[in-house]
C-alpha cells in the first residue's frame, strides 16, 4: 500500500513562511511527478506546483517567485517552501504522486491534506 504523508501546516502571519513536506511510503519503484495542490473554501483544488523525477518544476503565476518545490528521490519526499504568505494562500495543501509504477501499474496517490493559513 503506498501513502502519502504530509507535514508542516499552520497559521502564519502574512509575509511568513512555512514549509510543507509531504513522504510517500510503500514498495515504490519510482515516481514520475510530485507536486501540491491547494484547494479554497468554495473554490476548485488548483495546481500550486509540481516537480518531475529530473529536477523540471512548474508554478502558478501567482506563487511564482514566492514558493519554492523541491524533492528527495531517494526519499520519496517533496518540500514546499513558501515565503511572503500572503492571506489569499489560506487553503488546504494536497501532496500528489502522479506516475508511481506499484504493483505492475501506474497509479496516482494523494495526501490527507494540510490547512495553510495566513492571517492578514
Amino acid at each position: 500500500q503506498v501513502q502519502l504523508v504530509e507535514s508542516g501546516g499552520g497559521l502564519v502571519q502574512a509575509g511568513g513562511s512555512l514549509r510543507l513536506s509531504c513522504a510517500a511510503s510503500g514498495s515504490i519503484f519510482s515516481i514520475n511527478v510530485m507536486g501540491w495542490y491547494r484547494q479554497a473554501p468554495g473554490k476548485q483544488r488548483e495546481l500550486v506546483a509540481r516537480i518531475t523525477s529530473s529536477g523540471s518544476t512548474n508554478y502558478a503565476d501567482s506563487v511564482k517567485g514566492r514558493f519554492t518545490i523541491s524533492r528527495d528521490n531517494a526519499k520519496n519526499t517533496v518540500y514546499l517552501q513558501m515565503n511572503s504568505l500572503k492571506p489569499e494562500d489560506t487553503a488546504v495543501y494536497y501532496c500528489a504522486a502522479h506516475g508511481v509504477w506499484y504493483e505492475g501499474a501506474w497509479r496516482d496517490y494523494w495526501g490527507q491534506g494540510s490547512q495553510v493559513t495566513v492571517s492578514s
